[in-house]
């Protein structure tokens, strides 16, 4: 398989179609492709964490994660997400780059049960911030995450919640790494929103299993 560089990647990901009517309430910012190229190349490069691996790709959107990994050669990438219409997309997006090794589950990645089964050797997502109508919706992504990664999570999060997630994973026991610091362009996607964008902090961390136990998540 051809070895893509990071531009190349990123752009590929630009011909990624995203959200033709974005919902407020599910927090739908699209990934843009040069966070979503630095997050995979970094996943894939640094840490040997998508190629031939099952990979998760929770609240996937229009898919721009789990087709950019499909592409670096996981084994079989599976996007899960709440909304029908962004999977619509998805499916879209996914047969035009004819990518075989992705499929896509609709579901409210919250309601997953506990007792999920490790099924997957990486979790990869770019969660609701849990802003607005959605506190706690970020953690909620993330204790699914780790019950469903064998190996590790990659997670977007705003770097202002860094250390209430620091005292989380400590909490369960779980290696936390902040990767890179990186400013997330948030579109004017919405009505109320009264400049073209805003730029936000972010921070992409690894959590890894090297320690961790899911008993007493809380």
């Amino acid at each position: 398989m051809k070895k893509l560089k990071r531009k190349e990647l990123e752009s590929c990901l630009q011909q990624v179609d995203g959200f033709e009517d974005p919902k407020l309430l599910l927090e739908q910012y699209p990934t843009r492709p040069h966070i979503a190229a630095c997050m995979l190349y970094t996943i894939h490069n640094t840490f040997d964490d998508i190629e031939n691996k099952m990979v998760a790709d929770l609240g996937c959107g229009c898919g721009v994660l789990s087709i950019g990994s499909a592409m670096l050669g996981a084994g079989l990438c599976i996007g899960f997400d709440i909304d029908a219409d962004a999977l619509e997309v998805f499916n879209r997006n996914a047969e035009e780059f004819e990518v075989a090794n992705i499929d896509m589950v609709q579901c409210d990645v919250c309601s997953l049960p506990e007792e999920m089964p490790k099924m997957f050797d990486t979790v990869i997502m770019n969660p609701p911030f849990g802003t607005k109508h959605n506190k706690g919706m970020d953690m909620a992504f993330l204790k699914t995450a780790l019950r469903m990664a064998r190996t590790a999570v990659y997670s977007l999060h705003k770097t202002s919640t860094r250390q209430h997630i620091q005292k989380k994973a400590d909490d369960w026991k779980v290696k936390m790494e902040v990767l890179a610091e990186l400013r997330y362009d948030l579109p004017a996607s919405y009505k109320f929103h009264k400049k073209k964008s805003v730029d936000i902090e972010v921070d992409f961390i690894r959590f890894s299993s090297e320690k961790k136990t899911t008993e007493g998540m809380t």
